[in-house]
This record gives C-alpha cells, sequence and structure tokens, in this order.
C-alpha cells in the first residue's frame, strides 16, 4: 500500500533543498534557476514514531522497521502552467498521481535567490498555483462534460450520474473556488477517482530563514491564517537548516537541534503532518526478530489491515488478537497483558485502531 505527497511551488522556494533533506540524497539537483528539475524525484522516507523504540524493548526484538511515507520533488510551476507555460502541462500531470500536496512557499529575503514573480510573497504564490490548479480542474471537467452530456441525451444511466456529481465541483471552480470546497456528502470517493488537484489535501510549508525556524516570521504568520482560513495544515521549516541536520549523526543532530531550540526537525514534522493529512495511521507487530509499523488509513477493518503484511493473511482471515498500545507496555508485553484481560480477540468487523498491536489469525 503506497502513499505518496507531491512536493510543489514556484521555482527557487526550496522545495528541491527541502526534497533533498528529507531523503538525505541529492538525487534531485538545486540551483537558483528555474526548472532545473526536470523528472518528479521519488524517495521514500521513514515516518518517526517514538512508540516503535518502547515497544521494541518491551519485546526483546533485534531489530526495528518503522513504516515508510513516499515524496515526490514536482518540478516549479510558473503562472500560466494551465496552459503549458514553462513546463507546466508535464508536471500538472504529475500532481494528478499524488494523493497529498505539499505547498513549499518562500517566507525568507534574501537578494542573492531571485524570484520568478520579482518579489517574495507567500500569499501571492500559494494564489498563483492554485489558480493553475483549479483552471486545469475546470479545463478537465469541461472537456470531460461536452462527451458525458452526449451519452446522456442517449439516456446513459452512468453519465446521468456523473454529470450530477460534476455539476457543484464546476460550479465552485467556475467560482474561483477549489473543488475541495464543493464535495459531495459521501461521494468522496466516486469525487477521488475524478483524480482533480484541488480536490486534495494540502499541507503548506513555510520556508524561513536560519533565524526564525523555531518561531517563524510576519511571513509564515500570514500562511498560517490562510491555512486556517481553508482547514489545511502548515508547518514551519528553515530548508537550510535541514539539508545541514540532515547530514548529522543522531547524536550531533540532537545536539545541533537543541542549539537553535528545537526539540525535533522541520522534516520531522513534514513527515509526521504529511501522514495524518493522508488520513493514516499505524498497528504494530512485536516479536523476538522485529518490531514493525504498518500504515493503514483510519477506519481500516480487520483483514484489510493484515492485507498490508500479506494479501494470504487478508484471504484466510480468523481473528485477530489485539492489544492496545498503552496496555502493552504497562503490562509489559502480550503475556502480561493477555493475564490482565487486556488482550483481545477481535473478528472481520473490528476496526483497527491507531497504535494497536496485533497478531493475525488466519489460515489458506
Amino acid at each position: 500500500m503506497g502513499f505518496n505527497c507531491g512536493i510543489v511551488g514556484l521555482p527557487n522556494v526550496g522545495k528541491s533543498t527541502l526534497f533533498n533533506a528529507l531523503t538525505q540524497t541529492a538525487s534531485a539537483q538545486s540551483a537558483n534557476y528555474p526548472f532545473c528539475t526536470i523528472e518528479p524525484n521519488t524517495g521514500r522516507v521513514a515516518v518517526p514514531d517514538e512508540r516503535l523504540e518502547v515497544l521494541a524493548k518491551v519485546g526483546q526484538s533485534q531489530r526495528i522497521l518503522p513504516t515508510s511515507l513516499e515524496f515526490v520533488d514536482i518540478a516549479g510551476l510558473v503562472r500560466g502552467a494551465s496552459k503549458g507555460e514553462g513546463l507546466g502541462n508535464q508536471f500538472l500531470a504529475n500532481i494528478r498521481e499524488v494523493d497529498a500536496i505539499i505547498h513549499v512557499l518562500r517566507c525568507f529575503e534574501d537578494d542573492d535567490i531571485t524570484h520568478v514573480e520579482g518579489g517574495v510573497d507567500p500569499v501571492r504564490d500559494a494564489d498563483i498555483i492554485e489558480t493553475e490548479l483549479m483552471l486545469a480542474d475546470l479545463e478537465s471537467l469541461e472537456r470531460r462534460k461536452t462527451g458525458l452530456e452526449k451519452r446522456a441525451r442517449g439516456n446513459d444511466r452512468e453519465a446521468k450520474e456523473q454529470l450530477e456529481l460534476m455539476e457543484p465541483l464546476l460550479a465552485a471552480l467556475q467560482a474561483g473556488k477549489p473543488a475541495r470546497t464543493a464535495i459531495p456528502a459521501g461521494k468522496e470517493v466516486e469525487v477521488a477517482r475524478l483524480q482533480l488537484m484541488t480536490t486534495k489535501p494540502v499541507l503548506y510549508v513555510c520556508n524561513v530563514e536560519e533565524a526564525a525556524a523555531s518561531t517563524g516570521n510576519a511571513l509564515s504568520e500570514k500562511v498560517k491564517k490562510r491555512a486556517e482560513a481553508e482547514g489545511a495544515g502548515v508547518v514551519i521549516v528553515s530548508a537550510a537548516i535541514e539539508a545541514e541536520v540532515s547530514q548529522l549523526e543522531e547524536e550531533e543532530r540532537i545536539e545541533f537541534l537543541d542549539g537553535l531550540g528545537l526539540k525535533d526537525s522541520g522534516l520531522d514534522r513534514v513527515i509526521a503532518a504529511g501522514y495524518r493529512l493522508l488520513g493514516l495511521q499505524t498497528y504494530f507487530t512485536v516479536g523476538p526478530k522485529e518490531t514493525r509499523a504498518w500504515t493503514i488509513t483510519a477506519g481500516t477493518k480487520a483483514p484489510q489491515a493484515a492485507a498490508v503484511i500479506h494479501n494470504d493473511f487478508e484471504r484466510g482471515f480468523i481473528a485477530c488478537e489485539t492489544i492496545a498500545y498503552d496496555d502493552y507496555v504497562t503490562y509489559k508485553g502480550e503475556a502480561g497483558a493477555r493475564e490482565a484481560g487486556k488482550l483481545r480477540v477481535e473478528g472481520k468487523n473490528y476496526v483497527v485502531q491507531d497504535g494497536d498491536v496485533l497478531l493475525f489469525r488466519f489460515n489458506v
């Protein structure tokens, strides 16, 4: 089960620097000119979770395997991208393929780094990107509408249902609002199949100067207000600091961050926020060989959670032994939890909770 976040933004806002730090590689070229990222770069990163260390200690596991999230570095868009300006069409297609959008905004002044719009204004930059995505979505829906209307005139029921689904989305886009503001209740899955960019959840990442890494600045405050109005997430980072931190060993990293007044790295916050943005949660398996984290969407039932490990687990699912994380730790493992009556045997309709420690029973 793969989940990914696309990193977007105007040229020279720090996208590739952030991506390089996220993946601790130099696979995405950083340069002070537009369109230096010609193909979308992809990297998988571990999702930080303090619970893994605790569980591994209790379970005396030999190794720890965290869950991961995929990030895609998408080249900088510019004004007019929806009409093919810059490398617009190619990269709009890449955005359609991701599950969520991480929108990097430049929130620092630096005369040595040019800005494609001639000056620093993160809210304007956010408007530019969102406008291009809305225009591209509008064009996509209008193109589909023409074909569907022809079929609907021939009493095609599926075409009529599609037109009904698209109607409020088109109205929103025509009014200059993202499609996510008009998704009909209970139709989220159907709308997702339309692959509209402005229905995807958004996380704003404010790239600030080093001195503002722990507090933010006046520019990032403007972004925060925008995010609150939209119900979007926001994280403050200094891409320059993150690039340096990503090269340090764990002990040096902690010391370096502490010296800057930071409890954790901005990247850890971006990864965690991206995980939440996708509506994901984690369950664990613990044994002498390994403690491992597994990713599922919130609301996943036990058989489908088992399939994340192996499809046979779902096909032959019988039940799962379930211990809540806190109970596993409090009662020092499976035996103690069982003795305390905290181990439950759950069936096919059990909705797995974040932090559950599971053991699946199956037969194929």
